[in-house]
């Protein structure tokens, strides 16, 4: 290796803080550290310097650099995050089970991992690192739906694979994973495995993310657990515990068996674990009672509120035909003729056989009159018919209808004329008010609260 040297001659111009200015021949003016003089140097000294090239060290800082370059390279240019790959685990009716490899991230970081359905965003994966799988419910019967998984890290964005899924119908029954518990009959146990595997479907001890019913007879952890007296055997399974967090639907082995039998899926609530699956089903099956039969009622009942139309009791039934020689019907009991009917000033028996015998009213009734009972006030400037002499009751025609009830408002009651009879019944005093409130000064008292006598003297 050659050497070149050459030396230049400065003279020192100025020493301040560490810096020296040097002064060239060439009136060149330069800036030099003032560590780098010879020791004794001052204002005004002349110091020579020279300059060569080391090309033996510019060599291995090159090589130096290379090898840097080329492990960065290796280690963060060569591997790179893989695509995850989307699988399908389960599909059932309503709902998908998905699941996918580990994720490779190589040296990059995770930012997210997002599910899309029908190239939407659903949510993010939860727990991404160490999750592998997702269940996705709430699906249409019979439908399409694609599905595909979106990896973002710190080298990139990576999508997975784009699934093409359709939920089943109601008649494909391959989609049921079954885990099952405590079976205290060992042949329905065996029964409703067979009848699985004759379906397609699948079942575990465990509960898995797949799962789609927790079959049991009991929560008990071992058969006798519902006979058993200790604590162990009484307490629920944790397979059992592990359905109820998950919200898996607890049904008996019988529901397995109606699948089978019906080729198709069975609702389940007649079959919870506890209910009994006829008196749910005729339960959910039953007719309610007509609107006839919970209208009509005892004659007490009938007649307990006025206000009610004669419309609304017994519409679909003809009323039968009396003759007149029918036995007398009590029209109101005293009860109900006295909360009801206003008492009206007694009546000359002339009035009364003049309202009984009228020969335009049809609607006359037989039998003795309750000493309770009170005609209802005539309506005003209504023509009163001459008295008639007694006679014996009119036989009905056949298109007449008997009342049902008595309202003074609806019609109008005949009888026959009977002596007037002084009873002692009153109509009962309304009720007592809470607050009575005395003439002078009490509600004043009332609202200002307590007062204090003062002298005005």
């Amino acid at each position: 290796m050659t050497k070149t040297q050459e030396s230049f001659m400065f003279t020192v111009g100025k020493l301040d803080a560490g810096m020296a200015i040097l002064l060239g021949e060439r009136a060149h003016l330069i800036e030099f550290p003032s560590l780098l003089l010879p020791p004794g140097a001052t204002t005004g000294s002349i110091v020579n310097i020279s300059v060569q090239q080391n090309h033996a060290e510019e060599k291995k800082r090159d090589t130096e650099f290379w090898n840097l370059q080329n492990d960065i390279l290796a280690e963060y240019g060569t591997n790179i995050p893989e695509s995850p790959n989307l699988e399908l685990r389960n599909v059932t009716q309503t709902s998908v089970t998905l699941e996918w490899p580990p994720l490779q991230l190589a040296t990059a970081k995770l930012r997210s991992l997002d599910i899309y359905r029908n190239r939407q965003r659903l949510a993010a994966i939860p727990s991404p690192s160490t999750n592998t799988s997702t269940k996705l419910s709430g699906l249409q019967l019979d439908t399409e739906y694609t599905f595909q998984l979106i990896l973002r890290t710190t080298a990139g964005t990576f999508p997975s694979n784009v699934l093409h899924v359709r939920t089943h119908t109601m008649t494909d029954t391959s989609g049921i994973c079954v885990c099952f518990g405590t079976v205290q009959d060992s042949v329905l146990l065996e029964n409703a495995k067979m009848a699985l595997r004759d379906m397609g479907a699948k079942w575990s001890d465990k509960i898995q993310i797949d799962t789609t019913h927790f079959v049991c007879t009991t929560p008990a952890t071992t058969p006798a657990g519902a006979d058993a007296t200790g604590s162990l055997a009484n307490a629920p399974g944790v397979e059992y515990q592990k359905a109820l967090q998950m919200s898996i639907p607890v049904v008996q082995p019988t529901w397995v068996l109606a699948c089978h039998s019906e080729r198709k899926m069975m609702p389940i609530h007649p079959y919870y674990l506890g209910a009994s699956p006829i008196a749910a089903h005729s339960a959910s099956y039953g007719r309610p009672q007509s609107m006839s039969q919970a209208s009509v009622g005892s004659p007490t009942n009938r007649t307990s509120s006025p206000n009610t139309p004669r419309s609304a009791n017994r519409q679909s039934m003809p009323p039968p035909a009396r003759s007149a020689a029918s036995p007398p019907v009590a029209t109101k009991s005293p009860s109900a003729a006295v909360h009801h009917i206003e008492p009206t000033p007694e009546e000359p028996p002339e009035e009364q056989g003049e309202s009984v015998k009228s020969p335009t009213n049809k609607h006359t009734r037989t039998g003795t009159m309750s000493k309770d009972f009170r005609f209802p006030p005539q309506t005003p400037g209504k023509d009163v018919p001459p008295p008639v002499p007694d006679l014996p009751p009119v036989p009905r025609g056949s298109n007449e209808r008997p009342p049902q009830h008595v309202s003074s408002d609806t019609e109008e009651v005949s009888l026959t004329p009977l002596p007037v009879i002084q009873t002692s019944v009153e109509v009962p005093p309304p009720p007592p008010v809470d607050k009575e409130r005395s003439p002078v000064g009490a509600d004043m008292d009332e609202d200002v609260g307590e007062t204090e006598e003062i002298s005005l003297n």
